[in-house]
């Protein structure tokens, strides 16, 4: 659904309670809840335990507790006792548990000790009001004041780079709110051209742990603060020190350095290829930027020769990358730089750039040079990524329909229908946050409509986007712009508002088009309806391959009623995706006033109200498909080398 569609279609939606008690007689998802590992083994005030494992919930759906039975060996007593400390819900595999004074308190009476024992992982449903446990697991982690920071460090002697990162190992690393481990540097500096030493002020440079949980192995950079950004040689001592976040300072022995700087360097890139958005990932060594303060430029001497014409442009640009870290920069291809100057038209020509890309960089009024290095990448045709965002929302809506633990297929089933609607086109579906396009679209799956309006999706973007000019919607979130002129502010799919094509939706929503093929679909799994939700026994084989012109079935089979509630759930969830989608891309209408298709024809997929069958391909009918004028504009706004799809469409108009 899109702005602009009567109010009056948009209240007979219906809305929704925001509650969900009473939904079920039993927490089908809670039912699997399992503990696998707590870490790190070493905790201190201010540390973040991390819990890993399955069928973990969200507010409002349950409340979390880690729960840990066991002893207190402080090395002169013991003590047994039960801790119970409140788990933060971060995804369905993970929660986390932060230890202030007052745990550690509970863990160690104050001192330094090891706490061996169990753990468990306790939830209060919200929906049924009983509380859930996972099996015990074994445990064994050590409670410490203060860490000594015993660390190595890898390189002691060496050539290197401005703002290189030097690696350490060993233990004792502080990670998150315990404090900030520091390699402290003081030496002093012999600029290649110069013959003295200078002394370099001390610096402190924050220790980088390899990982959110590792105390063995970490990194810390040559910031240009230590000794500038020209070549020489760096002499002098490294010790490292761990500033706890109460403020004790402990620290280690120094170790004697030597280290040769030299200019910063370029080895490469990540891509041969590369559409407007995208990042081009350069890889070398020497690059400023971020905390470290500084600035990369990258020259380029070259030429761009378009495929069309052949006539090579030639090019000598400065192009302004983002900082990655000092090891790597990104450029992203962009309409506004010089380079874009050089082409017709970014979005829809191709060809190759070439030539000589040559780093720079500088500090303080100190600039330096590296070498020229050979470099070339392919510019591609507009391409429009799309993040399909099935949220923690989503999973918890599907409990409504019993289907909670089938979540996969049914995501697979709506990729797969996104993919069909939107092939040869250049667009791409991705169910991970990209991070190779700086460019991407979003699409929010949840489960209730936040408007309380029961939409089944609502592209909140703001105005009509002919020819797709933004790359960038959220389909999803709420939009202020969109609220301020008197429409919706959430967008997104919501599927908890498909219990509108119920003949007893109950709580879950008001009746839109109640239809008998929803029930008999989703009626043996729905808990509210008497039906048995699915659970891991009913998942012990692959599911049946069903026709789904056959769907509903006529048959007591549970594997193939779950085959087809998967087929017809997941089909309607990718349909109204690449509905919104449509939307976002300008349609229906897109050099025109309207929003949906006008008239009511069979199996146009911008129509405003398809019917539930049509919706979900049941019985023949469907699949829904742009119009024939659409899919002529979606091929001009995101031209592919794939054949023109002959396919029968429907008119537009």
């Amino acid at each position: 659904m899109r702005r602009g569609l009567p109010l009056l279609g948009l209240l007979a939606l219906g809305q929704c309670s925001n509650e969900p008690s009473g939904r079920a007689t039993l927490d089908t998802a809670l039912v699997d809840l399992e503990l696998q590992s707590v870490s790190p083994a070493t905790v201190l005030v201010g540390s973040t335990l991390v819990v890993t494992g399955d069928a973990f919930v969200d507010d409002p759906w349950g409340e979390s507790t880690l729960v840990l039975d066991g002893e207190i060996d402080t090395g002169t007593d013991t003590d047994g006792r039960i801790v119970r400390l409140p788990a933060r819900f971060v995804d369905f595999t993970r929660l986390e548990v932060d230890l202030d004074r007052d745990a550690i308190d509970l863990l160690s009476d104050g001192d330094s000790a090891v706490f061996e024992g169990t753990a468990q992982i306790e939830v209060r449903s919200t929906v049924d009001g009983r509380l859930y446990r996972s099996a015990a697991s074994e445990i064994e982690f050590t409670v410490a004041k203060t860490l000594v920071p015993q660390l190595v460090l890898l390189t002691p002697s060496s050539v290197i780079f401005p703002n290189e990162p030097l690696e350490v190992a060993g233990d004792g690393i502080l990670l998150g709110d315990e404090g900030t481990s520091y390699a402290i540097l003081d030496g002093c500096f012999t600029r290649s051209d110069a013959s003295e030493c200078m002394a370099t002020p001390s610096a402190a440079v924050a220790i980088e742990p390899a990982t959110s949980q590792s105390r063995t192995e970490g990194v810390f950079a040559f910031e240009p603060r230590v000794a500038g950004i020209e070549p020489g040689r760096f002499e002098g001592t490294v010790s490292f020190v761990n500033e706890h976040s109460g403020g004790d300072l402990v620290s280690s022995p120094a170790t004697p350095v030597t280290w040769d700087l030299v200019e910063p360097a370029l080895y490469g890139v990540d891509t041969t290829a590369a559409s407007l958005g995208r990042y081009v990932t350069i890889e070398g060594a020497g690059f400023l930027g971020g905390d470290a303060q500084g600035d990369t430029v990258l020259r380029f001497d070259g030429i761009f020769t378009p495929d069309l014409s052949g006539v090579p442009v030639e090019l000598n640009e400065l192009l302004f990358p983002e900082f990655v870290g000092g090891r790597q920069v990104r450029y992203v291809v962009n309409e506004e730089d010089g380079l874009a100057a050089a082409v017709n038209d970014v979005r829809t020509e191709a060809g190759l750039f070439e030539g000589l890309v040559t780093p720079i960089i500088a500090y303080e009024g100190a600039e330096v040079e590296g070498s020229a290095t050979a470099l070339a990448f392919r510019l591609e045709p507009v391409r429009q990524v799309v993040w399909v965002n099935f949220t923690p929302a989503y999973k918890e809506g599907l409990r409504a329909f019993g289907l909670r633990a089938v979540d996969s297929r049914i995501r697979a089933r709506a990729v797969e229908v996104i993919n069909r609607d939107f092939a040869t086109l250049n667009l791409e579906v991705r169910e991970a946050r990209p991070d190779d396009f700086a460019l991407f679209a979003e699409v929010d799956i949840g489960g209730r409509d936040p408007n309380g309006l029961g939409l089944l999706g609502y592209d909140n973007t703001p105005g009509k986007d002919t020819d797709n000019r933004r790359l960038y919607d959220r389909i999803g979130g709420t939009n202020a712009q969109t609220q301020e002129d008197g429409f919706p502010g959430y967008g997104g799919v919501f599927i908890e508002s498909l219990f509108g094509y119920s003949e007893h939706p109950g709580e879950l929503a008001e009746p839109v088009r109640p239809d008998v093929r929803f029930d008999l679909l989703f009626d043996p799994f729905r808990p509210d309806a008497g039906g048995q939700p699915v659970l891991a026994a009913d998942l012990a084989s692959d599911l049946p391959q069903v026709d789904p012109t056959q769907c509903p079935v006529a048959t007591t089979s549970r594997p193939e009623q779950l085959a087809c509630a998967v087929h017809a759930l997941g089909t309607l969830v990718g349909s109204t995706i690449s509905h919104e989608l449509g939307h976002s891309l300008g349609l229906a209408d897109p050099y025109g006033p309207s929003i949906h298709n006008e008239g009511d024809q069979d199996d146009r997929l911008m129509d405003a109200d398809r019917p539930f069958e049509e919706r979900a391909e049941l019985e023949g009918a469907g699949p829904s498909r742009f119009c024939i004028e659409e899919y002529e504009y979606l091929r001009q706004t995101l031209p592919s080398s794939e054949p023109f799809d002959v396919t029968p469409r429907a008119p537009c108009f």
